[in-house]
């Protein structure tokens, strides 16, 4: 879909038509909305084709009539296995308009189409850029927290009951934070060269915005690393109790297989198709069943005792 904004007074509003000094708003594009974008705007094919590529890392060059600007944004979609991850956006500057193109709506598009950004202009087109740079970056850490808080809440999911789901769902977490992070570290790169490249002319006063636009990239980074760790060890933390405690598990079954191996032990002893003493005795299953009882519980106080005997020698060596 492809969306016309003009500049009224302090606000951006929709308009039919291209004018000088519009935002052409391509989001949620198809085959049709590229096709006028190549045809009626001159965007070449197959920085199009870049543009539509989610592999895509940023860039800036320079074309015929126009400078285009790759950068890459975070998206939400609840629809996908990988709920936050990020998309290019295409920022092509002409002399007279501006033109971007991102193939899903992001926050940081939504917050400069809603006039929730002071003192924004699309007329002034290096401002456009660093203010949807800055936007991005904003987006980036208000992603970044959100990931954050899921962790913590399926974190004590996982305290309560230790099951595959909250561990593919810690997955899938993990993975957004690597495309974030490479996604941040591609955009930093990109704004680097901002600080180098002809291409844009930043005034005296824009430079200033383009440092705080770097330091929130760069905390961004900071933030994307931190928790990244933090979720390593999270997972590794997690797997190594499910191992733990499917040793128990395993423990506590060998100890009643043992158990149980006594009398059936005798059990089968007396089931010997030979002549055997006292099998004419009325008493012989009564005595059986008895010596096998005691036999498993004076096995399982053992097994017990030894138990808590080499917890409290662990014990004592801790303290030690």
């Amino acid at each position: 879909m492809i969306t016309v904004r003009i500049q009224d007074q302090n606000r951006l509003v929709e308009t039919g038509e291209v004018r000088k000094g519009c935002w052409i708003d391509a989001r949620n594009v198809d085959e049709a909305d590229l096709k006028r974008l190549e045809q009626e705007f001159g965007i070449a094919g197959e920085l199009l084709t870049d543009i539509m590529d989610a592999d895509e890392q940023a860039r800036i060059e320079k074309e015929d009539g126009y400078t285009a600007l790759i950068v890459r944004l975070p998206v939400y979609d609840n629809d996908y296995e990988v709920s936050f991850f990020t998309l290019p956006l295409g920022i092509i500057l002409f002399s007279d308009k501006i033109i971007t193109i991102c193939q899903k709506s992001s926050g940081a598009l939504d917050d400069l189409a809603r006039n929730r950004i002071r003192g924004f202009n699309i007329r002034n087109k290096s401002s456009f850029v660093l203010n949807l740079l800055g936007r991005g970056a904003f987006t980036f850490l208000k992603g970044l927290k959100e990931l954050n808080k899921r962790t913590n809440i399926i974190k004590g999911e996982l305290q309560k009951s230790i099951k595959n789901k909250e561990l593919i769902q810690l997955l899938s977490i993990q993975k957004s934070l690597v495309y974030f992070t490479t996604s941040i570290t591609t955009n930093e790169l990109l704004l680097e060269k901002l600080q180098k490249s002809p291409l844009i002319h930043f005034k005296e006063d824009e430079q200033d915005l383009l440092e705080d636009v770097v330091t929130e990239n760069k905390q961004a980074i900071e933030m994307a690393n931190i928790y990244s760790s933090i979720l390593t060890g999270t997972m590794d933390a997690f797997a190594s109790v499910i191992s733990n405690n499917l040793n128990i598990v395993m423990k506590r079954l060998t100890i009643v297989s043992i158990v149980l191996m006594i009398p059936t032990l005798i059990y089968s002893f007396y089931g010997m198709n030979v002549r055997l003493p006292f099998q004419e005795a009325p008493f012989t299953v009564w005595a059986i069943t008895g010596i096998s009882l005691a036999a498993s519980i004076t096995g399982a106080i053992f097994l017990n005792t030894d138990r808590k005997r080499r917890k409290n020698r662990t014990n004592i060596k801790s303290h030690i």
